[in-house]
């Protein structure tokens, strides 16, 4: 299961590895959800039935082709992040009063609020006692990951402060909430495979603006795709006033012309169809666009950069593939 990017053309066998593991991870993250208590199994497994990319235990794995993929830690490491990302996931829909998740109901509104954040607590508690038997260390790591990802959260909650640039304030956020959680994917993958400490220091900062890289991709998408590509309906962010980075580059351009678009994006949401339509069109022939565009190719070839200093190994071709993946989904 590789569903981000066709790591096989890289080379086959590192994508056969890969695929190997996701299986193995697969089964982990339902084993995980097993619990004497119906209803918290069965939420639990909610989530983890709908699929996903599952992007970060992919990057685990991947990482862990620098040292030796088949040490018996990488399978628990990789799916301790990927049961903290989905934990966020749960706790993320009852914040933003999701309905949708992955293509299905969410939990929050499946069940209530109260069940959707004890499920996320349970996987956060599953995703622990994993790492507790990694080592003290991996259990470090995690904990300032997640506190680092919750500081984000909370800087998106309340919004950029007086004076703060909008746009520092979204990156900050972009980076502590998503990159931070990708970033220590590759950390582990390396680390539990004894790959140099080399190989760790370029996979963190790799995978960190590969992650960073990947959210900039979705806002361009949500503005940009007709069919869908970033996994939601077109102009969902749009709709629900978040503004994302194509939006933050329009409301700070100072041409007259722009002032009908403002008007749209200063809304609390567009939900009017006839206004939805009108915002998506003009955005997306706005240079706003170009410019959101140029944030994402920085940041993949800053990940470039790293992968770059990186043994010459098959799995150094998978990470390039990766970041020109992430420029390429955009069109």
């Amino acid at each position: 299961m590789i569903a981000v990017v066709p790591i096989d053309l890289a080379d086959a066998a590192v994508g056969a590895r890969v695929s190997k593991g996701l299986g193995r991870v697969e089964e982990a993250l339902r084993a995980a959800a097993e619990t004497e208590e119906a209803l918290l199994r069965q939420a639990s497994r909610h989530l983890i039935d709908a699929g996903g990319k599952r992007f970060r235990a992919t990057l685990v794995l991947l990482a862990s082709q620098f040292g030796d993929p088949d040490d018996e830690r990488i399978v628990p490491a990789a799916v301790a992040i990927e049961l903290t990302h989905l934990a966020t996931l749960y706790h993320d829909d009852v914040m933003d009063e999701a309905a949708i998740r992955r293509g299905h109901p969410s939990a929050n509104s499946r069940w209530d609020n109260m069940i959707a954040i004890l499920t996320g607590d349970f996987l956060f508690a599953r995703a622990s006692r994993i790492l507790a038997d990694l080592g003290s260390q991996a259990i470090r790591i995690q904990a300032d990951t997640f506190a680092q990802l919750v500081s984000g959260q909370i800087a998106e909650t309340i919004g950029p402060a007086e004076g703060q640039d909008p746009l520092d304030h979204y990156l900050r956020v972009v980076r502590d909430k998503t990159a931070s959680l990708i970033a220590t994917a590759g950390r582990f993958g390396a680390m539990f495979s004894g790959a140099s400490a080399e190989v760790v220091r370029r996979v963190t900062p790799a995978c960190e603006a590969l992650g960073i890289a990947f959210q900039l991709s979705d806002d361009i998408l949500d503005i940009a795709s007709d069919s869908g590509q970033s996994g939601k309906t077109p102009g969902t962010d749009l709709r629900e006033g978040v503004r994302s980075l194509p939006v933050l580059y329009a409301l700070r351009s100072m041409g007259p012309q722009d002032r009908h678009l403002q008007e749209l994006l200063h809304r609390a949401d567009l939900t009017d169809p006839s206004l939805h339509a009108e915002a998506l069109t003009l955005l997306r022939a706005h240079p706003a666009m170009d410019a959101a565009r140029s944030d994402l190719l920085f940041w993949a070839n800053r990940a470039r950069e790293q992968v770059a200093g990186l043994p010459d190994r098959p799995a150094r071709a998978a990470f390039e593939a990766l970041c020109g993946y992430v420029i390429d989904r955009t069109g």
